[in-house]
């Protein structure tokens, strides 16, 4: 299995360095960017761990379809989730580019699969734009905080603690 590098900000991110960002409506920070299908989205940089290659993980009978399995991580079992299957990409093919997003969700460590990481961008909250509304019985866009613009880029930026620690994804127990 392979650890790919973090970058000098993402070890900044994680002294402390970046800054802290609202779940609900990200005014400025630093954002992994990462691949789903055609589009780039972006994850507050603060909730990434590390980033791995992807491994086929031990299958949990029973699961949705979305939960791959868990991988010991260092003695952690970890759950995988796909998160191509969980938001409804077209496909979900397994390449030399599909890597696990390793997250630390609500003192939890959960991975997330996605196609492929971009990089690292900072966004000021010029470049932000508040999330569409959409119908709710259509569209879920709960888990959508903005949207980023970067040159000709979009990037849909997400709650990745909120869509983790959901109801429906089961990962965590929920509080009361």
């Amino acid at each position: 299995m392979e650890m790919i590098q973090e970058s000098s900000s993402t070890q900044l991110a994680r002294q402390g360095g970046g800054r802290a960002l609202q779940a609900q409506s990200p005014s400025s920070g630093e954002f992994l960017t990462f691949r789903l299908g055609a589009e780039e989205y972006g994850i507050d940089i603060l909730k990434v761990q590390e980033i791995r290659s992807y491994e086929p993980p031990t299958r949990i009978a029973n699961a949705p379809d979305f939960i791959k399995g868990v991988v010991n991580l260092r003695g952690v079992i970890v759950p995988i989730v796909d998160l191509r299957l969980k938001l409804g990409c077209a496909s979900a093919e397994y390449n030399g580019f599909t890597v696990v997003i390793v997250l630390n969700v609500r003192g939890r460590v959960v991975g997330a699969v996605v196609d492929s990481v971009s990089d690292v961008l900072e966004l000021t909250k010029d470049a932000i734009r508040p999330a569409p509304e959409m119908n709710a019985s259509t569209v879920d866009t709960s888990y959508i905080t903005g949207i980023g613009s970067v040159n000709d880029r979009m990037l849909i930026l997400m709650d990745i603690e909120g869509l983790m620690s959901s109801a429906d994804m089961g990962l965590m127990d929920q509080l009361a």
